[in-house]
């Protein structure tokens, strides 16, 4: 039988599949993307849309319905996405990874999130110092409130990290705490310029019990078997989740770059200068342009892609990918996003002063792919950063 959300019946769809559906989405989701600034949100034709794909469980495990592809599959599945709408991207990545990681966890907390219904929406809210949480028998207490959940208003789950305080040694550990939306409240601050149909609103918890199965320490889940192994043994889900994470949103930024150069390729060819009258296409320095912003959308594409398949090598021989290596893939997420961003800012000044009417498509992707790169695991200074230290011989800032 069908099943009642999605209307698939059957098995769940491989790859070229999804790429069909998303091929065939994408201009549906291009018309679709002024809407989506004006809800705020995704509309809920959009999301329907995702469900009855699949592609919102292309890391989900098999053995729940999913499609548990390899995982550059998400990274070229958003990137395809992007090219029409920028947010419809962002929450496709973010939610859809969610299933990844929800792979990790213990079984009874995986059958209570897709028990009841596989195809569950879980959001996220991952800034781990605006959470605390206290241990307490059979688990914790924990109290916060988190911004940018990113489509969280159709999640009946949320993924949120908090810090742990040990007393005993001191020591501040962070953890990923897995609440059901009964436990958290949403609050509407989504007013913004760049994904702004992402509707990535504040949530918060006041003194919530979350049970020790449905909490993870972020350690846990940095490579190599974790606590969901025992029923989701691909290599898959032994991927060093935290480093890779930033690839799963800068094939948004890929994306997002590939339509700009699609539209500006596009209208170019036909494009008379307004004081010469010649064409636009013949000026050399358009030329180089679009070879320059070409050429970064392919770099970039080809290091988060190299990057996914070298660490998916790594765990299937059996090595966990090293400190060293793990902090190079949050530089690669980050150096990709900013080479994609370069595309779209080459292609929105050599458009000249179209680019700023509300109808060019490039003055959003110029809003949406900036926005993009304020997200902490894209921010070039903070990941480079992060990289340089561990280069040098020091302890990273943050969990890789």
């Amino acid at each position: 039988m069908p099943d009642a959300k999605t209307g698939r019946s059957g098995a769940a769809p491989h790859y070229a599949e999804l790429l069909a559906s998303a091929e065939t989405l994408m201009p549906v989701l291009r018309e679709r993307a002024a809407r989506a600034e004006e809800l705020r949100r995704l509309p809920d034709e959009t999301i329907a849309d995702l469900h009855r794909t699949g592609l919102f469980r292309v890391l989900q495990p098999k053995r729940v319905g999913g499609s548990e592809l390899p995982f550059r599959a998400l990274v070229e599945l958003v990137a395809v996405i992007a090219r029409g709408c920028g947010s419809t991207a962002w929450v496709l990545a973010n939610l859809a990874a969610h299933h990844w990681l929800v792979g990790m966890w213990p079984r009874q907390a995986q059958d209570e999130v897709w028990g009841p219904a596989p195809d569950s929406l879980i959001g996220s809210a991952l800034i781990f110092p605006r959470g605390r949480a206290r241990p307490v028998e059979g688990g914790y207490r924990l109290t916060g409130r988190w911004g940018f959940s990113s489509g969280v208003d159709p999640a009946s789950w949320n993924l949120v990290g908090g810090i742990v305080q040990d007393e005993e040694s001191g020591s501040a550990l962070p953890r990923i705490f897995l609440l059901p939306a009964s436990d958290y409240t949403i609050i509407d601050t989504w007013h913004v310029i760049g994904l702004a149909g992402t509707g990535s609103k504040d949530v918060t918890v006041e003194d919530v019990f979350v049970p020790e199965h449905r909490t993870l320490a972020v350690d846990q889940i940095a490579g190599g078997p974790n606590p969901g192994s025992a029923v989701n043994p691909s290599l898959l889900y032994q991927l060093p989740a935290i480093s890779l994470f930033a690839f799963c949103i800068a094939g948004v930024s890929l994306g997002i770059a590939q339509g700009a150069i699609e539209h500006f390729v596009q209208t170019t060819r036909t494009r008379q200068s307004s004081y010469s009258g010649r064409s636009v296409a013949d000026f050399n320095t358009v030329q180089v342009h679009v070879a320059e912003a070409a050429a970064l959308a392919d770099a970039a594409r080809a290091i988060m892609l190299g990057d996914c398949d070298e660490a998916t090598r790594s765990v299937a021989e059996g090595r966990i990918p090293k400190l060293e290596q793990r902090a190079r893939y949050r530089r690669d997420g980050a150096f990709a996003a900013m080479l994609c961003t370069k595309a779209v800012d080459l292609l929105f000044t050599a458009t000249g002063g179209g680019a700023i009417y509300a109808r060019n498509p490039l003055q959003r992707a110029f809003r949406d792919v900036h926005a993009a790169n304020a997200h902490y695991v894209l921010n070039w200074d903070i990941n480079g950063a992060m990289y340089g230290r561990v280069a040098l011989g020091l302890p990273p800032d943050a969990t890789l």
